[in-house]
């Protein structure tokens, strides 16, 4: 959390320097998975993990507002109760909680038949002004299952697809594309002004980083290097990873956050290619270029295992874990990722 201090104060006080005051502060991605309802007790989990971790900022995915209810005022709520004071406000398909009172809310991207949502907030702290985006991405047209043999929007067995062009149209049916075009336009505009911009969410869809030479003949990415086309637009637009950023290397630590085993939950229930390895990264939390910060750590959160041709398996790299306490509430594993600002 803002506030930590981690200067040497007494060493700069002897040595006649100004005391450095960097502050620390913690974003957690998590997919939530219509609010952890398909897992018995998992709703209460969701508020439950929230409060032992303590974030500054929460970026949601999967979030469904059945009837009249409004998801994240109800999840503030369930926080105060143990004793944990956030912000939100009304959203759908993504959200976002901040431990600070938001000044200025927007909806860059409104989700419509499913193709997604991007919500932004605005607010200050410590002296630090943030926009803080969270992003739920189309989930159709996924095309690193068409590469598995899966069709991607019916998750219907087909023939796998053989060519990068071949995958990136396919994968560009999607409305990815048009989403991020949309946080890009306005993040620019969030920078220009002073503004650290971060971004949370699932993008249903890989990184070009984790697609590589390196991984072609593994997790059944078919023999392909692919440029998918979200990270590679925020690449482009020098946007960064902050996973990749610390653990450049996706053999070593692929940091997988789909599909996430349930420990006690059938794992038929969770995979949508039952024959494929579908591990995949496609949570993320990316920073504004030039922002000022440092990133300090980035772990995984969620259980260890996940779900390979419809077995549950431990994960075969290094990545750094956040093991949950009690009932685990979605398919998917989060991302916590501390930073630094002076």
């Amino acid at each position: 959390m803002i506030g930590k201090m981690f200067c040497a104060a007494a060493v700069a006080a002897a040595l006649g320097c100004a005391v450095s005051q960097a502050r620390t502060f913690t974003v957690l991605q998590w997919n939530i998975w219509q609010e952890g309802t398909v897992v018995p007790g998992g709703a209460e989990a969701i508020a439950d993990e929230i409060a032992r971790l303590k974030p500054d900022f929460v970026t949601l995915s999967e979030v469904r507002n059945y009837g009249d209810r409004d998801y994240t005022a109800t999840l503030v709520e369930q926080l105060g109760e143990r004793g944990e004071r956030y912000y939100s406000f009304r959203t759908y398909d993504s959200g976002l909680l901040s431990r600070y009172p938001i000044t200025d809310t927007m909806t860059v991207f409104p989700e419509r038949d499913d193709h997604g949502s991007i919500y932004r907030l605005t607010t200050e702290a410590d002296g630090h002004r943030f926009a803080i985006y969270t992003a739920h991405l189309d989930y159709r047209d996924c095309a690193y299952y068409d590469v598995r043999g899966y069709d991607g929007s019916t998750w219907k067995p087909v023939e796998p697809a053989r060519s990068v062009a071949d995958v990136i149209r396919r994968n560009d049916a999607s409305q990815r594309h048009v989403a991020i075009r949309q946080f890009i336009k306005q993040a620019a505009a969030d920078t220009d002004s002073g503004r650290i911009v971060i971004l949370g969410g699932d993008f249903n869809e890989p990184s070009h980083l984790d697609w590589t030479e390196r991984t072609a003949a593994m997790f059944d990415h078919g023999g392909l290097v692919v440029p998918w086309t979200v990270t590679t637009l925020l690449d482009r637009a020098g946007f960064i990873d902050t996973y990749r950023k610390l653990y450049p290397d996706a053999v070593t630590h692929p940091g997988f956050t789909y599909p996430s085993a349930i420990p006690g939950f059938p794992p038929e229930k969770i995979t949508w290619a039952p024959k494929a390895d579908e591990r995949e990264r496609i949570d993320y939390i990316f920073l504004s270029p030039h922002s000022g910060l440092t990133i300090d750590s980035a772990q995984i959160f969620g259980p260890r295992g996940s779900v390979v041709r419809s077995v549950v398996r431990d994960e075969i790299g290094l990545d750094r874990f956040i093991e949950p306490l009690k009932v685990w509430p979605t398919d998917h594993k989060g991302l916590l990722v501390t930073f630094s600002v002076d």
